[in-house]
């Protein structure tokens, strides 16, 4: 049999008999939650029995009443059945144990109960873009009087920068998400220590249940907490292998920029934990506040949302560049001459080629298909795709409308000038197959004369081989790089700390990380 045990938390008393635990409320009022009473708590006694049942309901057993000395019911218990301490999913990610397999199911059992949790107005307000933002900027304003002592201020500065940023350009990728379901009644607190790998299955404890509005969230939200506290335990391959699982389970096509900011998000949230905690004298607590919110920078940089213009004369190779670097970033191509001829009705192959200035090259066929290009972009841009452009972009004025498109959209520019010797580049065109480009010697001898100077790009040295201008083009753009998971992908062409000890098993208790 198992010994017995207790484990005591700001919010309630776990006892430990056999294969049993109990779990006893404390009467307190926290603000965000209200045990004061009797009958509140058994109330979130119950709650927490039918809301953790969805997700493990061999666990949680049921409500018992405790009697006092006269026989009255003087308050209740959650019963549950015990689990096996060293087959928590964070003990075992520590010890570098095998859990693969659990992490698939664990990834499978969220997105299967995402598919059927409930859903509508009262969920998804708390789902929205703006409903976001506020739970940052409180967390924001919680942390501020931290700066320079707990936390790097420039840093901190940093980090609310990056998220304004982000969320101030993509409200419509937020709206889409709520039109697609897939803000939901959730789990709303998964980390490592409340997942318990057992032989038949994983079993996933303790949602947060005393907060509805803060269970209501996106699906990706929820797995992203767990992702967070895998990369914590220093484990950010498998972060990175269970959020494509859920994402493969759960049909969810995010772009990778929105997985960073949900885990970015939830990293903040513990900082700040550890921030107040650190005020209450807590040990340690500094160092785990600039551990969490470094981890929350790293994804924020990693996703933050760019527009890369990668321009060149004919024959210096930006084709194969701008393809080779969104392949490496996971994000999305557009090209100007696919555009330019779905624009006419013409296939990509078919050959439109004229005097420079004329025919499909006219100025005004240009200008129509550099605001098509600036169009594409801005709807990505606002749903969270990073955007390499493929053109010449000799031209100032093709340039300021994408830099405006941009600005708008509150996207990081990056503009990229591939340059290659005259005799390299007439070979290259010389020897190339027909495909998208039109372009000859004599164009490209005439654009060369017409070309605006373009002092702000970064120049590409394409001479040599593709891989060298990939690896220059990749340091220019180094704040969207992969710089942390979720570095992969296909670009697509498109015209609370834990209590001490090991015997709380049956999940934590506190609370105490409520975003």
């Amino acid at each position: 049999m198992a010994d017995a045990a207790v484990s005591e938390t700001h919010i309630g008393v776990v006892f430990f008999v056999g294969d049993r635990a109990y779990k006893l409320k404390k009467p307190v009022d926290l603000g965000f939650l209200d045990f004061s009473t009797r009958e509140l708590r058994e109330r979130a006694c119950r709650d927490e029995v039918r809301l953790n049942r969805r997700f493990a309901p061999d666990v949680y057993l049921g409500v018992s009443d405790v009697h006092g000395p006269d026989g009255d019911v003087c308050d209740h218990l959650v019963v549950m059945r015990r689990m096996p301490a060293d087959r928590r999913l964070s003990h075992l990610v520590e010890e570098g144990a095998p859990v693969e397999d659990a992490l698939n199911d664990v990834a499978r059992i969220l997105a299967a109960w995402h598919a059927r949790a409930p859903r509508g107005p009262a969920v998804t307000a708390h789902g929205t873009r703006d409903a976001l933002h506020a739970r940052w900027r409180d967390s924001f304003d919680q942390v501020r009087p931290f700066h320079g002592d707990v936390l790097d201020e420039a840093a901190a500065v940093e980090i609310e920068d990056l998220v304004t940023a982000f969320l101030a350009g993509r409200e419509p990728l937020f709206d889409a998400r709520i039109a697609d379901g897939r803000v939901v009644d959730g789990h709303g607190d998964l980390l490592a220590g409340d997942v318990f790998c057992l032989d038949d299955g994983p079993r996933v404890l303790d949602c947060l249940e005393f907060d509805e509005a803060l269970r209501s969230l996106d699906g990706l939200d929820d797995a992203s907490f767990l992702a967070m506290d895998l990369e914590r335990l220093g484990a950010p391959e498998l972060a990175d292998r269970f959020l494509g699982w859920y994402a493969g389970f759960a049909a969810d096509p995010a772009p990778s920029s929105l997985r960073h900011h949900y885990i970015a998000y939830r990293a903040f949230v513990r900082a700040k934990v550890a921030c107040l905690r650190h005020e209450q004298g807590g040990a340690d607590t500094a160092a785990e506040a600039r551990s969490y919110a470094d981890l929350a920078l790293r994804h924020l940089r990693a996703g933050q949302v760019g527009l890369i213009l990668v321009g060149g004369l004919p024959g210096t190779g930006k084709t194969t560049l701008a393809g080779a670097l969104a392949d490496r970033l996971g994000c999305t191509l557009i090209s100007s001459d696919r555009v330019r001829k779905e624009l006419a009705g013409l296939a990509p192959l078919d050959s439109a080629a004229a005097d420079y200035g004329t025919g499909l090259y006219s100025p005004k066929q240009t200008r129509r298909t550099y605001r098509e290009l600036a169009d594409r972009a801005a709807t990505l841009l606002q749903h969270g795709e990073t955007v390499v452009l493929d053109a010449s972009w000799t031209s100032e004025e093709a340039r300021n409308l994408l830099a405006e498109v941009a600005d708008r959209e509150h996207a990081a520019m990056y503009a990229l000038r591939c340059d290659a010797p005259e005799d390299v580049t007439a070979e290259r065109m010389r020897a190339r197959p027909q495909g998208l480009s039109d372009a000859d010697a004599d164009i490209a001898a005439a654009m060369r004369a017409n070309a605006a100077p373009w002092p702000e790009a970064v120049a590409i040295d394409t001479s040599s081989s593709p891989e060298k201008s990939l690896e220059q083009a990749l340091a220019a753009v180094r704040p969207v790089r992969d710089l942390g998971p979720f570095d992969g992908g296909t670009s697509g062409e498109c015209g609370s700390a834990r209590p001490a000890g090991n015997v709380q098993s049956v999940g934590d208790e506190a609370k105490d990380d409520a975003p």
